[in-house]
């Protein structure tokens, strides 16, 4: 699809809308290794960024499994949220350029990100974002299968009422990349969180991104 086609775009909202990933993969990282399990960041970031908490406990509690031989924390969730949250609100940052997108764009938005709805909802909130997006703000609650299936964006299309095919996919994960082509849309990658690494560029091209770019500003220009 020619991106200057695109009658929507689907945001994913971590790194993507709000710098927040950062903060969860330093403090998944760090509790983690407090655990047992020690991950390489670039691994890390390629096999768990963009999955929803369901699909990330069960291949942590895989791993955990295989490499401590025992049953994975079942208040796991609960010691992650009491070290996650503090850092959300008093650190959290929309990622520049995201209003001069919506607003130059003229067309649907949406969002469509693998967090829990509620938490979705507050960190578009202490951003500002939030009315900027709703009522399409649609997280891994709303479908049975999280990404990197195409369920969600394709959800989120339903609700714009939009074909799949002119729809836009912002995306900071190799997950999302691949849920997004799934559901017939265009995946443009984004590298301009703070917890992009020196590889994430080409681990999105090689797994579909259309293309990758590091600022909102890049997308404004590529739809212009």
């Amino acid at each position: 699809m020619l991106l200057k086609n695109a009658k929507a775009i689907i945001f994913d909202c971590d790194g993507v809308l709000v710098d927040s990933e950062v903060i969860h993969v330093a403090a998944e990282l760090e509790l983690l290794a407090q655990l047992g399990l020690v991950y390489e960041h670039e691994i890390y970031l390629t096999r768990f960024v963009g999955l929803s908490n369901a699909d990330f406990c069960a291949e942590l509690g895989s791993d955990y499994a295989k490499i401590v031989g025992d049953q994975f924390p079942k208040d796991f969730g609960t010691q992650l949220e009491r070290i996650v949250w503090p850092r959300i609100e008093a650190e959290l940052q929309a990622i520049d350029g995201v209003a001069d997108l919506v607003h130059s764009f003229g067309g649907k938005v949406a969002v469509g990100s693998s967090s829990p709805y509620e938490k979705l909802l507050k960190k578009l909130e202490i951003t500002g974002l939030q009315p900027m997006f709703a009522p399409h703000i649609y997280s891994a609650d709303h479908v049975k299968a999280g990404k990197p299936a195409p369920d969600l964006f394709l959800h989120s299309a339903a609700q714009l009422d939009t074909d799949p095919s002119r729809c836009l996919v912002i995306e900071d994960s190799v997950h999302g990349v691949k849920a997004a082509r799934a559901a017939g849309m265009t995946p443009i990658g984004f590298v301009g969180g703070g917890h992009s690494d020196s590889g994430l560029e080409q681990r999105l091209l090689a797994n579909g991104a259309e293309v990758v770019v590091s600022h909102h500003s890049q997308i404004q220009a590529l739809l212009s």
